[in-house]
């Protein structure tokens, strides 16, 4: 009986997990990004920033789906989405294009880092009420990210437009409807 409950008990701490594993495995792949982009290697840190956005979704999905959903994940998942979604994703373009720009590249780099913290803290202490103030980190941070491509076929003051309205975007009060 008693190793029947600690089987059981530990089944649910497993299972109580499982959504803060596939968080830290975002944070890892967003790490991991910023090491190829550190390298040079934009086209495999851009991949890698894609892969964390589905680990990204998955963790929300299995927190939902298994109930499992905490103040601790919500906090996790933050900090998680600051390092896939606003630095990497960021560097990305400023490694990609931005980089040409000096001062003003730099500068504009930093502010979208600075907004997406901005936005993810603000998103932190309000109840949500199914939508979302500001554009979600997330999704700023993987349009920037696919900025990447259009490197070759686009000048590059066009970039510095992208990544200051969208970090704009993150801080303002537009409601967008979570779907």
């Amino acid at each position: 009986m008693i190793a029947r409950e600690r089987v059981d008990s530990t089944v649910k701490k497993m299972k109580g997990q499982t959504a803060n594993v596939l968080t830290l495995i975002n944070l890892s792949l967003g790490a991991l990004a910023l090491m190829f982009i550190f390298k040079d290697d934009l086209k495999v840190g851009f991949i890698l920033i894609f892969l964390a956005g589905l680990f990204d979704r998955f963790d929300g999905m299995v927190a939902r789906k298994l109930n499992i959903e905490s103040e601790f994940g919500k906090q996790l998942d933050s900090l998680c989405d600051l390092i896939s979604f606003g630095i990497a994703p960021a560097f990305l373009l400023y490694q990609g294009s931005l980089f040409n720009f000096g001062v003003p590249g730099i500068i504009f780099t930093i502010l979208f880092i600075v907004c997406g913290a901005m936005r993810l803290a603000r998103f932190n202490i309000t109840e949500f009420n199914g939508s979302f103030v500001g554009v979600p980190i997330t999704v700023a941070g993987c349009i920037i990210a696919m900025c990447y491509l259009l490197i070759p076929f686009v000048p590059g003051y066009v970039f510095m437009f992208f990544i200051i309205a969208f970090a704009f975007l993150m801080i303002s009060s537009i409601s967008i409807q979570k779907r």
